[in-house]
């Protein structure tokens, strides 16, 4: 679709924004969002007919691209039939994307509870494990993201839980395995993966195993920097987890539904938990869905005990109906495989050869359509571009880095000194490689900052 300018319906839309809509994360006052005129497939565009191409899917959630017409029209079906339900009842859509989910979920995770979003499935993850042990503590890493809600912010370990932060939580945070920044000094990911268990262990002791409900991770770190873990780190966990009783949940907001190239981050690993939490990708964020997948012991625990949990919109079916449509499509137009095939043959070592000619690219890592460079000022020292959670002066490299990419109609994904490459799962070879043409040339801007 060709974006046709039309500057005044683009000030209105402005106006109303800034007159009434409250943003999130944000500092009301110093934010000038993009009025969004249309989108479709991997770009969207303005309303003074600037076309982007969308290297952050959203927020890491247009798995499919936007305007899927399939998924459009399944929506529209829907509403034509039943526009909404009580959650009580057995409705088809709900019904069908529970079993299209657990179909593709890893090992005995085949019983789903349905959520608006990631946040709430964190909430209600965590709340089945505490409930499933009787204990209270919950651990999560430092260099994690799992929701904006009471639980799941403090989960987080990023600083967006600071100003939520409470003593109550009985949540504690411990150091996860990430070898180019490690907290271990470690020099090889066996070494990584070794001493980031023995901390988890340690951790685990201090705090007393009998009182920690579950140990939640995002499989692959998103927004903290997509840090792989190392071989054997997860199965380690699994491992710790069996031995002391703690329900293992692992958090595929981010990484599910083929963001890693495969239907489950998981699935790289040969790793079950217990509990699963997904969202975004699930119906590539089209009406808001969320949710947990549930393994047979913890289903077992609520079989004759009430679950004291639900939502009024849990499985709603609009939303359940976008995620079969999504699901679908998925399978029939082979869109893990894409996500797989693109990062492995443009995606990866793309980025790897602008690693090489771009002095402030200190590491690349990912999979899939997954991908973070960790931008730096010194290769040697890998001191970051930007300190640690920079704002206003001290973060105005990554700024500049940042506006460099719009103005060559690439839309980057930016967090601290990272940019992420995280395009729909269906962008083409060539989207791809345009892509990676802008971000070069908006790195020659990080360079001047860079040793």
């Amino acid at each position: 679709m060709t974006p046709h300018p039309d500057p005044q319906a683009g000030a209105a839309v402005k106006a109303a924004d800034r007159a009434h809509v409250f943003h999130s994360w944000s500092a009301q006052g110093l934010i000038d969002p993009l009025a969004v005129a249309g989108a479709e497939g991997s770009y969207f565009w303005d309303y003074d007919g600037n076309r982007y191409l969308d290297f952050t899917s959203g927020l890491v959630y247009t798995n499919i691209g936007y305007q899927h017409p399939k998924v459009v029209a399944a929506i529209q079906e829907q509403a034509g039939k039943l526009t909404t339900f009580a959650p009580a009842f057995a409705v088809e859509a709900r019904s069908e994307a529970a079993r299209l989910i657990a179909e593709r979920t890893p090992g005995d995770l085949d019983k789903i509870f349905f959520t608006n979003g990631g946040a709430e499935a964190v909430e209600h993850a965590i709340r089945m494990a505490r409930l499933h042990t009787g204990r209270p503590k919950v651990l999560s890493t430092y260099r994690s993201y799992h929701g904006g809600t009471a639980t799941a912010v403090n989960v987080t370990g990023d600083p967006r839980r600071w100003a939520s932060d409470n003593g109550t939580s009985g949540v504690v945070h411990f150091w996860g395995p990430f070898l180019y920044r490690s907290p271990f000094y470690a020099t090889t990911e066996a070494e990584e993966c070794e001493r980031a268990l023995r901390h988890l262990e340690d951790t685990i002791a201090f705090e007393g195993p009998a009182t920690i409900a579950a140990i939640i991770l995002e499989t692959i770190p998103g927004t903290a920097g997509i840090m792989t873990p190392p071989p054997g780190y997860l199965a380690g966990v699994r491992e710790i987890c069996d031995r002391y009783g703690i329900v293992f949940v692992l958090d595929e907001v981010m990484a599910g539904f083929g963001r890693t190239g495969k239907w489950f981050a998981a699935e790289h690993f040969d790793v079950t938990p217990d509990l699963l939490t997904f969202a975004k990708g699930v119906n590539s964020g089209y009406v808001p869905l969320g949710g947990v997948a549930i393994s047979q012991k913890i289903a077992a625990t609520f079989e004759t005990r009430p679950y004291p949990g639900g939502l009024t919109y849990s499985g709603h079916p609009l939303a359940c109906a976008a995620a079969v449509a999504t699901i679908n499509v998925m399978a029939e137009e082979k869109v893990v495989e894409n996500a797989a095939h693109i990062g492995e043959t443009v995606l990866g070592p793309g980025l790897r050869e602008l690693a090489e000619r771009h002095p402030s690219v200190g590491e690349v890592r990912g999979t899939g359509v997954f991908w973070a460079l960790d931008l730096v000022k010194d290769r040697e020292t890998r001191e970051p571009l930007v300190p640690y959670n920079a704002t206003g002066a001290a973060n105005a490299p990554m700024a500049a880095f940042a506006a460099a990419c719009k103005k060559n109609g690439l839309w980057p994904f930016v967090n601290m000194n990272r940019t992420h490459t995280v395009p729909p799962c269906n962008v083409t070879e060539a989207e791809a490689k345009e892509g990676l043409a802008a971000l070069d040339a908006a790195l020659s801007v990080a360079d001047e900052h860079a040793a």
